[in-house]
């Protein structure tokens, strides 16, 4: 190439430097922003748009039925339970429903049924282990169709003993690490834990009354915590002393009548309405905070709010929850 070709050629490079810089100049408003970018091209016919959402959260949920007349009294493995609910059964009792996740005790017990209940109240907990001792026939059909790890005497001997010092039927006890591996939503996930939120009445004790059966809630301000009583005597777990929770929510429920299902004084067993809404109190930091419940349905959690729909967390520790009949 001559060399007059070569400086035209570098001529030409010139100017068009000199026009693209000033076309970019020119695009510059007077406050000397760059002007907004392109928008992106419409996406095709075949171009499809896919939101990732985060897994549920799956942890290891054992939950097992644990007997709880004056005969199935002292109990073992309640002071290891993240979460005890006390559901209405026939005549008027109480059954309690314990929740382990991140701390499985060695023996939990007396074990005794399930009832239709725990259908729905489980569900929240994903598909968790439930222990228990049997069910009536009617309710067997249900519990196998549930979101449920169950596991018996007679499904998983290796999980069960008998203690020959106590009377049938309150000598079964379980061994929750040979019990099935339920997963699902444990209750740090399930329920909803924080600070105390302002107001509350302060309140010393509460007691709470089923048709044949109370409990006492008193607030120890030294450990923090509610200790509790039933029918008047402190409840004591074998394996930690005196039982007490840092939250307790007395939950007002609707019940039905389940499947049929009556004992041997003909008394029908009630199925309690754990999904929908309801009035509730919560006692945490020695107050009672007046509360609404929903739960919007059995995958999810249970929520409390206040009359201006502000959350109302629980506080970290030991939960009882006791679903009073309205």
């Amino acid at each position: 190439m001559s060399g007059r070709h070569v400086r035209q050629l570098l001529a030409a490079v010139a100017v068009f430097v000199a026009v693209a810089v000033t076309a970019t100049l020119l695009l510059w408003n007077r406050d000397g922003e760059a002007p907004p970018a392109a928008p992106p091209p419409a996406p095709s016919a075949t171009t499809t748009t896919t939101t990732t959402e985060p897994p549920p959260p799956r942890d290891r949920v054992v939950v097992v039925k644990i007997d709880n007349v004056r005969s199935a009294l002292p109990q073992t493995g309640l002071g290891a339970a993240e979460v005890v609910y006390v559901e209405p059964v026939e005549g008027g009792l109480t059954r309690l429903a314990a929740v382990y996740s991140r701390r499985l005790p060695d023996v939990v017990g007396p074990v005794r049924s399930a009832r239709e209940t725990d259908v729905q109240l489980l569900a929240q907990y994903g598909k968790p282990s439930l222990a228990f001792s049997g069910a009536a026939p009617e309710i067997m059909p249900i519990l196998r169709r549930a979101p449920l790890q169950l596991a018996t005497e007679k499904s998983v001997p290796g999980a069960f003993f008998r203690d020959p010092a106590r009377p049938r039927p309150h000598n079964l006890f379980a061994r929750p690490a040979r019990l099935p591996h339920g997963t699902g939503p444990g209750p740090r996930h399930v329920f909803r834990f924080g600070p105390a939120p302002g107001g509350g009445e302060r309140t010393a004790s509460r007691t709470v009354r089923f048709e044949s059966a109370n409990y006492t809630f008193t607030w120890a301000a030294g450990p923090k915590r509610w200790l509790v009583s039933r029918n008047g005597a402190p409840l004591r777990s074998t394996e930690s002393g005196r039982v007490s929770a840092a939250t307790v929510v007395v939950q007002r429920v609707t019940v039905r009548q389940g499947a049929d299902v009556t004992d041997a004084t003909g008394a029908v067993s009630p199925v309690v309405r754990s999904v929908g809404r309801g009035p509730a109190t919560i006692l945490r930091n020695g107050k009672a905070f007046p509360v609404t419940w929903s739960r919007s349905g059995p995958g999810a959690g249970t929520r409390f709010t206040t009359g201006a729909g502000d959350p109302v967390p629980l506080a970290r520790g030991p939960v009882w929850v006791l679903l009073v009949p309205r």
